[in-house]
């Protein structure tokens, strides 16, 4: 199987989480091309999609933007890889935090 790591940043990365009102630190993140994560997110429930909209809340899907990452997206992230690309994400699950950048 093949493998996808995360970054790690020497400088944490700051991403506005506009529902908590302030900025999320951030020193580990993923990059995902733009039509992965439309396909994953038309592949979410309407529960799971208003949650990652919590965390996410006025961000646009557009190469270059960073979202705020979570377990549960993780999980949903790791198992699109695993089930779409045969791709597996080393240490996403681990339950740290992280961000997505759209590529």
């Amino acid at each position: 199987m093949d493998q996808m790591t995360m970054i790690k940043e020497t400088t944490p990365v700051n991403i506005q989480h506009h529902t908590y009102k302030r900025e999320c630190r951030y020193t580990r993140g993923i990059q995902i091309p733009l039509a992965d994560i439309e396909n994953i997110l038309n592949g979410m429930n309407e529960d799971t999609l208003a949650y990652f909209e919590f965390h996410n809340i006025a961000k646009e899907m557009k190469s270059g933007t960073l979202l705020n990452g979570y377990a549960g997206l993780a999980n949903i992230i790791s198992d699109y890889y695993k089930r779409e690309k045969g791709i597996e994400i080393l240490e996403l699950t681990n339950g740290r935090d992280f961000y997505v950048k759209i590529t």
